[in-house]
C-alpha cells in the first residue's frame, strides 16, 4: 500500500480511472492540452475528477499514479482553499440568474489571472460552461486561441451541446462515463446502507453520485407521496390544484424529473413491448394500471412539454402554477375509465 493518503476528492472514482490514465499519460509526455472541456451526465463525478487533476498539477510531489501527495505546501495550500494558482469562476451568487457573464471572463483575461504566482501551472475551472452567455463564450475565444504557458483552462460541462462549436473545438473533451451497474452498486454500497440502491440508482439515471445524494436528501419517501398525488389526480379522486398546494414544497427540477420519468415508463408499458426496463420499477403495479388508460399520443405531447420546461430558467418560474397546469393537462392524457355494467 502507498504510506500516501487521498480524500476522495483527490482521487479519482473507479470508472475515472480510463479517463484518468489518459491524463496522466499526456501530461508525461508534456502533451496535455491547454484546454480540457470534461462532459458527462450530472452525478458521475466530472468535478471530482478536475479537482483531482488540479491538485495533482499544483502539487510539488505527485506520486507514481499521478496523484497528488497531499503533505506538500502546495496540496496544504489547495486543501484550505488558498492557492493563488487555483481559480473557478461561475455564475454570479449574487445575481437571481445563473448565467456566467461576460464581465467574468473580461476580468480573467484582463488580469494577471492567467499567470502563475508560484512558479506552476495555473487551473482555471469554469463551471458550469454551459451557462455561459454567448458574450462570455466569445470573449473565452482569445484565451483558448492563445492560451498563456502551464495554464489549464477546465470547462465542466453537462450540456456541451449548448457552447458554441467554436469553443467546443478548441478544447479536447474528456466524457465521463456512467459506469457499469454492478461497479456502480458497490461503490454506493460501501457509503449507503439503504436498502433502496437499487432503486435510487435507476432513478439517478445510473449515476453514483447522484443516487448518493437521493439518499442524503431523503428522497424516496418524498417521491413516493408525490407519485401517489400523481396516480390519484390521473384517476380523478384527487383535486389538480390541491395536489399541486402539496408538490410545493418540492424544487421545479425535482418534481420535473420525477414527472418525466414517470411519463416515460408509462409510454414503455403503453407500447406493449414484453419486458420494458423502467426506471421507477418499484411503482409498477400502480404504472401498469395506469397504462392501460394512456393516450399515446397525449403522452408523447406531454412528455415533450415537460422536457421543455426543465430547460426552462428555473428561478423565474411560479412553481405552484407550474405545478397546477402540468397536474391538470396530465390528468388530459388518460383515457376515462369506461363505467362497470351492473349485473341483472
Amino acid at each position: 500500500m502507498s504510506p500516501h493518503t487521498h480524500t476522495d476528492v483527490e482521487a479519482p472514482l473507479p470508472w475515472h480511472q480510463a479517463g484518468w490514465e489518459i491524463l496522466r499519460q499526456a501530461r508525461a509526455v508534456g502533451r496535455l492540452s491547454h484546454a480540457l472541456l470534461v462532459t458527462g451526465p450530472p452525478g458521475v463525478g466530472k468535478r471530482r475528477l478536475v479537482a483531482a487533476l488540479s491538485r495533482s498539477l499544483l502539487c510539488a510531489h505527485p506520486d507514481e499514479r499521478g496523484l497528488a501527495c497531499g503533505r506538500c505546501r502546495e496540496c496544504e495550500l489547495c486543501a484550505a482553499g488558498t492557492h493563488p494558482d487555483y481559480l473557478e469562476i461561475g455564475p454570479d451568487p449574487e445575481s437571481k440568474s445563473d448565467e456566467i457573464k461576460v464581465d467574468a471572463i473580461r476580468r480573467l483575461t484582463a488580469s494577471d489571472a492567467l499567470t502563475a504566482h508560484r512558479g506552476g501551472h495555473k487551473i482555471i475551472v469554469l463551471d458550469p460552461a454551459q451557462n455561459m452567455n454567448l458574450n462570455a463564450a466569445n470573449s473565452l475565444l482569445k484565451t483558448l486561441e492563445e492560451p498563456s504557458p502551464d495554464t489549464l483552462l477546465c470547462l465542466v460541462c453537462e450540456q456541451p451541446n449548448r457552447l458554441p462549436a467554436t469553443v467546443r473545438s478548441r478544447c479536447q473533451e474528456l466524457r465521463v462515463p456512467v459506469p457499469p451497474e454492478s461497479q456502480a452498486l458497490e461503490w454506493l454500497r460501501a457509503y449507503t446502507d439503504s436498502p433502496d440502491v437499487e432503486i435510487l440508482l435507476r432513478l439517478a439515471y445510473g449515476a453514483p453520485l447522484r443516487a448518493l445524494t437521493l439518499v442524503e436528501e431523503d428522497r424516496l419517501p418524498q417521491r413516493t407521496r408525490a407519485f401517489t398525488g400523481f396516480v390519484a389526480v390521473a384517476s380523478g379522486a384527487r383535486d389538480p390544484v390541491a395536489e399541486a398546494a402539496a408538490w410545493n414544497e418540492h424544487e421545479p427540477a425535482v418534481l420535473l424529473d420525477w414527472l418525466s420519468g414517470w411519463v416515460s415508463d408509462l409510454l414503455r408499458l403503453a407500447s406493449g413491448h414484453p419486458a420494458p426496463r423502467l426506471i421507477n420499477r418499484d411503482r409498477i403495479e400502480e404504472l401498469r394500471g395506469l397504462a392501460e388508460r394512456l393516450d399515446p399520443r397525449a403522452g408523447h405531447r406531454y412528455l415533450m412539454q415537460l422536457f421543455k420546461a426543465r430547460t426552462q430558467e428555473q428561478g423565474t418560474i411560479n412553481r405552484l402554477l407550474l405545478y397546477e397546469s402540468l397536474l391538470v393537462q396530465g390528468r388530459r392524457i388518460f383515457r376515462l375509465r369506461a363505467p362497470s355494467l351492473g349485473q341483472g
